[in-house]
């Protein structure tokens, strides 16, 4: 399965979600899909990851270099609802200290 990115442009923030595996053949393409949007100078950016089943430590390194970008400007990426998987995965990595992660969209955009 690909991955498939869906984008909507809230009041407070930005929200991807995301579906499918997120693999060195397309993290990439997540982090140029984050890039344009923080080039057009939105830097409040939330990550719905519920329907990701496989993140690749390529995925995570997209995730983490858009983070610092958007932070220099005062902004933050933040997780909603990861799926069981990509949850040990961050926490393997050590990036469950690193990005805000919350349970639900609602909680992860409100925090703005």
């Amino acid at each position: 399965m690909t991955m498939e990115i869906n984008i909507s442009e809230l009041k407070r923030a930005h929200l991807f979600e995301l579906a499918g595996r997120v693999d060195s053949t397309n993290a990439s393409e997540l982090g140029e899909t984050l890039n344009r949007v923080v080039e057009n100078g939105r830097t409040n950016l939330v990550l719905d990851l519920y329907g990701v089943e496989y993140m690749s430590s390529a995925g995570l390194r997209e995730m983490v270099r858009v983070l610092k970008r958007v932070k220099k400007s005062g902004g933050d990426l933040r997780i909603a609802n990861p799926s069981e998987r990509v949850k040990e995965v961050l926490e393997l990595a050590g990036l469950d200290t690193i990005f805000n992660i919350y349970p639900t969209q609602v909680e992860a955009v409100g925090s703005f």
